[in-house]
């Protein structure tokens, strides 16, 4: 069995299969016939199937009758030649449907056909039918060979080497692996729906485009990347969350935008992280915490159902359910719960929290106050118990540098991470518009800075100065794109969800 049978074979010897390829790449040259550029399709596979999907209503009699006929064109996922008849699969971007090639009916192409390979892409007219067992297909009278593959699909990827070939040539991938197709599908009908979703009466978000490259990276306390702008002979950020100027613009008046972004931070790659990722950020003027929370939940919510059609979920075999009401739950009380030795009159005590983040193996640096301490601990203790959605709440004003402080609790902000299966999905808040704390706070980031914080915040005076024109009450949130994509696909690592993830070069 050759490599033009079908997808599951091995194939002894690449290179040999390469090379008589090209061979046949050089007979078509020769005829003045390769890679034509002038076929054009009028349907689809998958649109076909779906039309007539019902067998009882379009019996083979009935599809005859109808004489419809059909040009497609996609590439040779199968073949099997029989003598006079050959019954090929052929795959375009919406599914898979069979061609009836009969050499009496395509005359003297067919004898090329059957030397046509597996991953060839090719284009068919003919009219409908429906075989014997049931399956539509289309009756081919013109075939025409688009263009010549010069490499042989693989069978299947397995094994650790080749889970990383399938993020490298993501091309074949998305050729040979049905779900992964079905993932950049969802994908892509996720964001689409989100986009509607906020845009809708009454929510009515205006959709706008931020600065990719920054004079001061901020937004978010992250270690930036770093280029160069010849011209200007200065360095710019890549932009690492694009808060400071979403928030600009409620200043000058759009009191509701969003932007589903790039954002790049110079970190550590895991099943969680790439180092280029994708944000949706939105700022809401005259709205809390609390209505934040209440519109994430909503679009997660609704994303689900509409996407989906359900809310009951499975991420790497835990069951979740996005349709209840998500837990809103104190960060103090719940690390409270979870480490019962700790004592309330001790969360914010720095020299006891200093005790217990030792005791329980966190890294203790000199900086650390009892905010940053009791997150710590959060991070160590809490965070991966959380499974069905919850809000954590009321974040320490240490480790949350543009969220509001909480009227009545001091050193307490208005601000939520929301956790599902131990994992962070978005991180919201009441956006802090007092000019002059904003002013001390980022001080006390460039203080940190100097004292060796690499992911402190720097200094943004402009930002002050649009705070002091006047920002009015506002919440904010940013909601981790593919993080919830993970969710929604039941995919256990952000490569899973990136059609082109960070890969150490190739040797």
């Amino acid at each position: 069995m050759s490599d033009t049978d079908l997808i599951g074979t091995a194939v002894p010897d690449e290179n040999k299969l390469i090379a008589e390829r090209r061979e046949k790449l050089k007979a078509l040259r020769e005829q003045s016939i390769a890679f034509p550029n002038d076929f054009k399709v009028d349907c689809f596979a998958g649109d076909l199937q779906v039309e007539f999907e019902d067998k009882q209503q379009h019996t083979a009699e009935a599809i005859e009758a109808l004489a419809r006929r059909v040009k497609v064109a996609g590439r040779i996922v199968l073949k099997r030649v029989q003598g006079k008849v050959s019954f090929v699969q052929m795959q375009d971007f919406s599914g898979r449907i069979q061609l009836f090639v009969h050499a009496g009916t395509v005359g003297d192409v067919y004898e090329a056909f059957k030397s046509w390979d597996v991953g060839d892409i090719v284009g068919a007219e003919g009219v409908l039918m429906r075989t014997k067992t049931g399956e539509l297909s289309i009756k081919v009278d013109v075939l025409r060979l688009l263009t010549k593959s010069l490499r042989p699909l693989p069978d299947k990827f397995h094994g650790l080497a080749d889970v990383e070939q399938r993020y490298r040539q993501r091309y074949v991938d998305l050729i040979v692996t049905e779900e992964a197709r079905r993932t950049f599908a969802l994908r892509s009908k996720i964001i689409g729906f989100m986009r509607k979703w906020l845009e809708a009466a009454p929510r009515r978000f205006m959709e706008v485009e931020t600065p990719m490259m920054h004079i001061i990276p901020g937004g978010a306390t992250a270690r930036p990347f770093v280029t160069h702008h010849n011209a200007l002979d200065m360095d710019l950020y890549l932009r690492v969350a694009p808060e400071l100027y979403l928030k600009r613009l409620v200043v000058g008046g759009f009191d509701r935008v969003y932007e589903i972004n790039r954002n790049f931070r110079n970190e550590g790659v895991s099943t969680r992280h790439n180092p280029e990722f994708t944000m949706l950020e939105l700022y809401q003027a005259y709205a809390t915490y609390h209505e934040i929370m209440d519109l994430t939940e909503a679009v997660i919510r609704d994303t689900a159902k509409n996407v989906l059609g359900t809310t009951q979920l499975v991420w790497e075999s835990a069951s979740i359910d996005v349709g209840p009401a998500f837990r809103r739950w104190r960060m103090e009380d719940a690390v409270l719960e979870l480490n019962p030795e700790i004592k309330r009159e001790e969360l914010r005590d720095r020299e006891a929290m200093t005790a217990h983040a030792r005791h329980l193996g966190v890294q203790v640096k000199p900086g650390y106050g009892w905010g940053k301490l009791l997150l710590e601990i959060f991070e160590k203790t809490v965070e991966h118990t959380l499974v069905q959605p919850t809000f954590i709440i009321d974040h320490p004003v240490e480790v949350s540098p543009l969220a509001r402080e909480n009227d009545t609790d001091k050193g307490i902000t208005d601000r939520f991470e929301l956790f599902i299966h131990g994992k962070e999905l978005a991180n919201g808040f009441s956006e802090l518009n007092d000019p002059e704390d904003q002013a001390a706070r980022f001080q006390a980031q460039v203080d940190a800075k100097d004292s060796g914080d690499d992911e402190a915040m720097h200094f943004d005076a402009d930002y002050i100065r649009a705070l002091e024109v006047g920002l009015p009450p506002t919440g904010g949130l940013g909601i981790g794109i593919d993080r919830l994509v993970m969710l929604l696909t039941n995919s256990s690592s952000i490569r899973d969800v990136l059609l082109f993830p960070y890969m150490r070069p190739e040797a």
